[in-house]
């Protein structure tokens, strides 16, 4: 929720999506996870939940849509192997038929748009997307979005944005390219070289949420904004910060560490600011390291000539 809002300063428009919700758990539980509360100033936005029981995952989108949810997100992508071997994430590439009761039973279950994320297929030799796709459309998926990666690829090598073409080609219905937006002229390359109807990021905006705000504002206007300034990131890591105390306590600063690292690129010194905010313990140590970074800028500390070039692509 933290890192949504943080996103949303700069993306007043655009469709967030929640941190991915086992259904399973969320049959056993009482209390909805937090990742699931939706702050009005959030929207628009999609919770995305992920099983490979058909009736948990409409029950979970009924509670979802209480919630305030706009979209309900069917994960059918997450290569992880945590998530795959209990037959969620891309694992469901492999169980069409499963896939698409799931989808089907969730469209039943609420009123709002029902949605997929997926791969392009489990490995080089099962690459399924064109039909999975197609099941998906004629289960009820308003709208696909597709990473051009294989489950066995995981995040390696590049992401085959020709099968996004391929998918766009044969459905009716909105298809969201995936995989590799790491900047602006990523996105619109991605735009046009598969006619997608928009774009989905999220490694991208690591340490960088001002990624979907760029890509959002460049469409409306054709206009590139100015990178942010190593200040201005550094500004963006401390408000981070401080919310995930306030929301987590010290268990937030801990989570917060990584997050931390990634801001602090592109500066003289930022190797070892990194180096102290990956063992940070209490938000007022970090939030004094951070103050301290923005005072040298400040007064006078230049931009690394080698690091100029990456702020974006992170």
């Amino acid at each position: 929720m933290v890192f949504r809002r943080l996103v949303r300063r700069y993306a007043p428009d655009s469709m967030m999506y929640t941190e991915m919700v086992n259904a399973t758990g969320l049959h056993y539980v009482k209390q909805l996870p937090k990742i699931m509360e939706v702050d009005p100033n959030e929207r628009p936005i999609s919770v995305q939940l992920f099983d490979c029981r058909p009736d948990f995952l409409a029950e979970a989108a009924i509670k979802a849509v209480a919630e305030g949810a706009d979209t309900v997100d069917i994960n059918m992508g997450c290569p992880v192997n945590k998530i795959t071997k209990n037959g969620g994430g891309s694992s469901l590439l492999r169980q069409p038929e499963v896939a698409e009761a799931i989808v089907r039973e969730v469209v039943k279950a609420v009123d709002v748009p029902v949605t997929v994320k997926t791969r392009i297929g489990w490995n080089d030799n099962e690459i399924t997307i064109l039909d999975f796709a197609k099941r998906m459309e004629d289960a009820g998926a308003k709208m696909i979005t597709v990473h051009g990666r294989t489950r066995a690829q995981g995040y390696n090598g590049n992401a085959r944005w020709e099968w996004i073409t391929r998918v766009k080609e044969v459905l009716s219905i909105p298809v969201i390219g995936n995989g590799d937006i790491f900047s602006v002229e990523a996105a619109v390359k991605c735009l046009e070289q598969t006619g997608a109807d928009g774009v989905m990021c999220s490694r991208g905006t690591l340490g960088y949420p001002f990624l979907v705000g760029e890509i959002d504002h460049f469409l409306k206007t054709g206009e590139i904004l100015p990178s942010p300034t190593p200040i201005q990131r550094l500004e963006c890591a401390r408000d981070h910060l401080q919310a995930l105390w306030e929301y987590k306590g010290d268990r937030g600063v801990r989570q917060a560490r990584k997050h931390m690292t990634w801001y602090a690129k592109g500066f003289v010194g930022a190797a070892e600011l990194r180096g102290q905010l990956s063992l940070v313990e209490k938000v007022d140590q970090g939030l004094a390291m951070i103050d301290q970074a923005i005072e040298k800028l400040a007064n006078g500390y230049e931009l690394e000539e080698e690091t100029q070039n990456s702020l974006v692509m992170l």
